[in-house]
């Protein structure tokens, strides 16, 4: 079974900047992909695969104006691709609201689908080598399958954590 877990996390100013990045490279990649995807419905009425908006992102890597795109976990960026694509799908299928563009205002966050690891009192996630102090009010039981860094409108970081205790219901 799934549970979740949130801790607070106290980033040096150094992470607080990669934070930052990572948060801003997600909004990009998610808003630009939307743009791609109305421009594309409004000429041609078809849609387009998040898989080919994945390999464009390879090419936008690669351009000197969006190089910025490679300081940041891949994974993080191919995440918001993917909530892009649930949110897209949900407008169409079940007639939910359109998808909307996201700005520095609305909810900072970003996803780690693998290779979260917490050691002596540290978040590890990839591109933060040294770990992120996190206070851990409770211990964790059962296997990290994920996890979502966020930022609050008044400034704390916090860490969602996904964990499979492995019990059934």
């Amino acid at each position: 079974m799934l549970q979740g877990y949130k801790y607070r996390l106290y980033p040096t100013e150094a992470q607080k900047v990669l934070l930052a990045k990572t948060f801003g490279c997600c909004r990009y990649v998610y808003n630009r992909a939307l743009a791609i995807k109305i421009e594309l419905y409004e000429k041609e009425k078809k849609g387009i695969s998040i898989f080919k908006i994945k390999r464009d992102m390879v090419t936008w890597k690669k351009i000197e104006e969006t190089k910025w795109l490679s300081e940041v976990n891949s994974q993080s960026l191919q995440s918001s691709l993917r909530n892009l694509d649930a949110a897209y799908t949900k407008f169409f299928r079940d007639k939910k609201g359109f998808p909307k563009f996201k700005n520095k205002s609305s909810r900072n966050s970003f996803c780690n689908p693998q290779g979260t690891k917490i050691r002596n009192k540290r978040l590890y996630i990839f591109k933060f080598k040294k770990g992120i102090p996190i206070v851990l009010h409770r211990e964790i039981t059962g296997k990290i399958r994920s996890s979502i860094v966020s930022k609050t409108p008044s400034g704390k970081y916090f860490v969602s954590i996904i964990v499979d205790d492995t019990k059934t219901e």
